[in-house]
């Protein structure tokens, strides 16, 4: 979409939350409004919206690449004069000196919604989640194509993982298999978490030099970015003979991720589908080790809304990605964590990965 169609869909939006203004610093929410955003550092720039204008606080020296990349007008401040002088300006030209409310981004640095927020000391408070956050939730056909495309890449990355698994190898080896393939696409590896038998009981195990040896249950835990968009993807993996239980145990997991895959739905709460999985999981003995939620939105960022939690009341759309992941953590021991992301549609979800979730077995 162009800039154009995301200011006016941004706008409606605006219209629905009562929000007079949008603030927006480097990052996400403004890629998505502007395809592009400038270098975050700790001078404050800032996109601002209203309703009938929109521009720039800019960092002089960032203003002749964004200008580059879109026509909107640009209030410069250089380090020498400093940001007020322009921010002043710059809501004097967009008509916000009356905001009754101003929409922040949540991921912008403090002192740049200090900044603002102090210049317009009339004004009631609000997130840009309610606004930007709330577009972003739906993705269009293009968006949908990209992250089908990022999940071809780690498809392809984990086959390779399981091809070049071999006893004695270090987890950090089987790492290097992984970001090896994402380089050769031109994907920036994000995390590759592998975790061999007690290590793949920490959910967010940092990969280490422990060597991969008979009898381990490995989590494999990859993502990486090419575009705007990433892939995340978990599955197992074991070498020789696992413990007697981790049959069992997969099976349960595997049975929560399908029970997920069976509760989403347009129109119900994102908490069914996270009560889905739970469910199985302590019907069959193992709540107190599912330590997590089942998912998170996927989109410019690797973790945003909509977030597949015990209490999330986000009813779901179609357009909405996710991943479904459910886990079960057996403390020293091992862990099993099986992920997908799905695309949501009016029929149910696509999952994107074409790999089966069964165990890959190494002899």
């Amino acid at each position: 979409m162009s800039i154009e169609t995301r200011l006016s869909a941004l706008r409606a939006k605006m219209t629905d939350t009562g929000a007079d203004l949008v603030a927006l610093g480097p990052g996400p929410n403004m890629h998505w409004v502007l395809g592009f955003h400038p270098h975050p550092d700790e001078r404050p720039c800032l996109l601002l919206v209203t309703a009938t204008g929109a521009g720039f606080l800019m960092p002089a020296l960032n203003a002749a690449d964004a200008r580059a990349r879109c026509d909107l007008p640009m209030w410069t401040w250089s380090d020498a004069t400093g940001p007020q002088a322009a921010l002043d300006q710059a809501i004097a030209a967009l008509n916000a000196s009356t905001t009754r409310k101003a929409a922040v981004d949540e991921a912008m640095r403090a002192d740049f919604a200090l900044l603002l927020l102090d210049a317009l000391p009339q004004a009631k408070h609000a997130f840009a989640a309610e606004t930007v956050g709330a577009l972003r939730l739906v993705k269009d056909a293009a968006e949908m194509e990209e992250l089908r495309m990022n999940s071809a890449i780690a498809d392809e990355a984990m086959e390779a993982a399981f091809a070049a698994l071999t006893p004695g190898m270090r987890e950090s080896d089987l790492a290097q298999v992984v970001k090896d393939v994402f380089a050769k696409h031109g994907a920036a590896p994000l995390f590759t978490i592998i975790g061999g038998n007690e290590n793949g009981a920490y959910p967010h195990h940092s990969t280490s030099d422990r060597p991969l040896t008979q009898g381990d249950a490995i989590v494999i835990d990859i993502g990486a970015r090419k575009g705007d968009f990433s892939s995340d993807i978990t599955r197992m993996a074991v070498i020789g003979t696992p413990a007697p239980d981790y049959d069992k145990v997969h099976a349960v997991v595997e049975a929560a991720v399908q029970a997920a895959l069976a509760a989403a739905r347009p129109g119900i709460a994102a908490k069914v589908v996270d009560q889905a999985a739970r469910q199985v999981i302590t019907d069959a003995g193992y709540g107190e080790y599912f330590v997590h939620r089942t998912g998170h939105g996927m989109g410019l960022e690797g973790h945003e809304a909509p977030f597949i939690t015990e209490t999330s009341d986000t009813i779901l759309e179609a357009g909405m990605v996710f991943s479904i992941e459910p886990g079960i953590y057996l403390t020293d021991r091992f862990g099993i964590r099986l992920e997908d992301i799905v695309i949501l549609h009016e029929d149910g979800p696509e999952v994107l990965s074409k790999l089966p979730r069964d165990t890959y077995r190494r002899s």
